[in-house]
């Protein structure tokens, strides 16, 4: 037997049980019957705003608009409580943190979060040496 090189075997993703591809010809309130009660009752319930359905289109034209192998350009965004769904998988999305925008791809792991989960509004703090004025002996310390 000839050894060639394996290929390597993508893993299979889906959501509840369903098949991305399955996902996204879903209709839209079979697909809302998979999504967690908080993004179900946002989505089912009121109206969703013309400013989502428009960022929602943008991200689908910006996918289409790319060769394939390549990634789409950017479309950035304010709408940090938007609700990822199937048809964003794919695009790339610069989602505003209150200070700039942050890409982000869009993952199939990533549906039915919010945008916000992905790009963090502050920098985690890196625990180091105490500032001035941290303690009552840290004013005696050098500065070095």
């Amino acid at each position: 037997a000839e050894s060639q090189p394996k290929k390597r075997a993508f893993r299979k993703y889906t959501y509840r049980g369903v098949d991305l591809d399955d996902l996204v010809k879903m209709e839209k309130e079979d697909f809302l019957k998979l999504l967690g009660c908080r993004q179900r009752r946002r989505l089912l319930n009121r109206e969703v705003p013309h400013k989502y359905i428009r960022f929602y289109k943008k991200c689908v034209a910006a996918k289409k608009d790319t060769q394939v192998g390549e990634k789409p350009k950017p479309v950035k965004t304010h709408l940090r409580d938007a609700i990822i769904l199937p048809e964003l998988v794919g695009s790339v999305v610069g989602i505003y943190n209150g200070k700039s925008f942050v890409p982000v791809e869009i993952k199939p792991d990533m549906i039915g979060h919010y945008l916000a989960e992905f790009s963090l509004t502050y920098k985690p703090v890196k625990h180091g040496r105490p500032g001035i004025g941290a303690s009552k002996g840290s004013t005696a310390v050098d500065l070095k």
